[in-house]
């Protein structure tokens, strides 16, 4: 158990090391020297968990997705849900390096030997998911296409982080993202159904707490 603890311990400070340094120079510019370094392993311990940077950079890719577990236990998902979940990954891009280093390196995944569009494509499914429910409920327009809707969404948001990350270092990625949701609103929801939901997130999940039922 102890065993397994050090390698568990060593394996998250390798993880910290690389999110650092992915984070600081991306993925050409960052090198297994500099995340050793970062990390305070040897580079002996690195390839023991990891057989190469670009592995690393896979399991850090991995890493945004644990902005999804306070959202597991949603027993009704739905248009809330998704508004909520990109306001969580907002905060975690400012707060959590591994989320922030994992996104960089999903945009950067031209560098990559072999890059995975499965980020994206679980980002879109999640959401025409959620949309799906919340059209079932009458809460998301007949007429909108929720496989389209949810490329445009992801598509969308990824733009404004990204531009948020140039602008203000995304110290205001929370405030652009409700703007995004007030302009999308509208044409996703009926009109009589629009005050239901909150464009700002719901206070729960903005102040980092769990998911409301919604």
């Amino acid at each position: 158990m102890v065993r397994q603890e050090r390698a568990e311990a060593t394996r998250n400070a390798i993880l910290d090391g690389a999110a650092r340094a992915f984070d600081t120079a991306g993925f050409s510019g960052a090198s297994l020297s500099d995340i050793v370094k970062e990390a305070g392993v040897t580079k002996g311990a690195l390839y023991f968990h990891f057989t190469s940077k670009e592995a690393l950079a896979h399991a850090l890719v991995g890493e945004q997705f644990t902005v999804w577990r306070p959202f597991e236990e949603d027993e009704r998902p739905g248009l809330q849900t998704v508004i909520d979940l990109l306001h969580r990954m907002a905060l975690s891009l400012r707060d959590d390096v591994r989320v922030r280093a994992g996104i960089r390196l999903v945009i950067e995944q031209g560098s990559f030997q072999d890059p995975d569009p499965t980020p994206y494509q679980t980002w879109i499914d999640t959401v025409r998911d959620c949309l799906a429910r919340a059209q079932g409920r009458g809460d998301v327009r007949p007429e909108v296409d929720v496989g389209e809707a949810a490329g445009f969404i992801v598509g969308c948001w990824t733009g404004l982080q990204l531009s948020s990350e140039v602008l203000t270092g995304r110290t205001r990625l929370t405030e652009s993202t409700t703007t995004m949701w007030r302009l999308l609103l509208p044409g996703l929801v009926p009109p009589r159904r629009l005050a239901r939901f909150l464009p700002e997130g719901s206070p729960e999940v903005t102040a980092g707490g769990a998911l409301p039922g919604v």
